[in-house]
């Protein structure tokens, strides 16, 4: 009895602690996906950058060998400026001084990105002033965007995929756990060719240096709030009605990064998904069951007791007990 109460014991333990292995392996498997992006990211780029290094290397002493009046120092000083004012969006090429990078629509495509996390990196406060209202900006309307989104979402919801499903399912009778995963397929490949797709081809026309594929991964990039930076749009010499182009790509972001939440909450309330996750949850365990824990412990506690003593009545009655005589003539022997 004692071996079957220890056996139970350790198949319960085992059982609340499921989650625990499942989060473990589920914390190795991310940092061997880590592993495998670092791995291929360098193995793909790394020949690419000495190549790049090269070539600079070489144009460098082309050009000091071309302009000996100028010493290799001062040629490090003027670079070394210049990228600085790159990197704060500032350029000193004849065809870009007449893009300016804080007129109002600038601006505002600056702060779409900052409020949306985005960030692409192109432009930057070059003040303290400025940064410093960066961050009291960003505190506070970082919070207010995911308060916007999750509000506009919940609201889209509603009429994009809970009342189409349980409309299909009430309708025709088909299983509700189908009818979620086809409609949350029909959604991604609708918002795909929208937000991904479509958007791509424009851009590609529009932008002078850009291909379909690098216009998709710009796509891809900004929906995706990643925003690297190394594609971004309206920033070419004598772009055309720049001020509206500015203002139709933040519209276009705030948008996507609407219906790509819809879509991902979507996928996200599939019956499947949802028991996924629940294997790296931690369980909650509620005060009827431990209740119930104890009680059938006690209970099993009891039961072990109760048989332990009347193992031991019994033994007592079996081996202690003799009948006990009155007198000589009581003895069958002596009779």
């Amino acid at each position: 009895m004692l071996q079957s109460l220890a056996s139970n014991s350790c198949v319960r333990l085992i059982q609340n602690h499921k989650s625990t292995w499942y989060f473990v392996s589920l914390v190795l498997g991310y940092l061997l996906y880590l592993i495998f992006g670092a791995v291929v990211f360098s193995s793909v780029e790394l020949p690419y950058e000495d190549l790049l290094r090269q070539e600079l290397r070489a144009i460098k002493k082309q050009f000091l060998q071309e302009n000996e009046c100028l010493s290799e120092e001062r040629l490090e000083r003027f670079l070394k400026k210049a990228l600085e004012a790159s990197n704060y969006g500032v350029s000193i090429l004849n065809n870009a001084s007449a893009n300016w990078n804080w007129d109002f629509t600038s601006a505002l495509f600056f702060a779409s990105t900052v409020l949306s996390t985005t960030g692409y990196g192109h432009t930057a406060p070059l003040s303290d002033g400025g940064k410093a209202f960066c961050i009291i900006y960003s505190v506070i309307g970082i919070p207010f965007t995911l308060l916007f989104l999750t509000a506009v979402v919940q609201r889209i919801m509603v009429f994009s995929t809970r009342r189409p499903i349980v409309y299909i399912h009430t309708r025709w009778g088909l299983s509700k756990p189908l009818v979620a995963i086809v409609h949350a397929t029909l959604l991604a490949m609708l918002a795909v060719s929208c937000f991904f797709l479509i958007p791509a081809a424009i851009f590609s026309a529009l932008e002078e240096n850009w291909n379909f594929l690098e216009s998709f991964y710009f796509c891809f990039i900004s929906l995706s709030t990643i925003g690297l930076g190394d594609y971004v749009p309206g920033e070419a010499a004598n772009q055309k009605f720049r001020e509206l182009y500015k203002v139709g790509i933040t519209v276009y972001l705030i948008l996507g990064l609407i219906v790509m939440l819809v879509v991902l909450e979507t996928f996200c309330e599939l019956q499947q998904l949802k028991q996924l996750r629940k294997m790296f949850y931690l369980k909650k365990e509620k005060p009827q069951d431990r209740l119930a824990i104890l009680e059938h412990d006690h209970l099993s506690f009891t039961t072990v007791s109760d048989s332990s003593t009347a193992h031991r009545e019994v033994k007592t009655q079996t081996f202690v007990r003799v009948p006990s005589l009155v007198s000589p003539n009581d003895d069958p022997m002596i009779q």
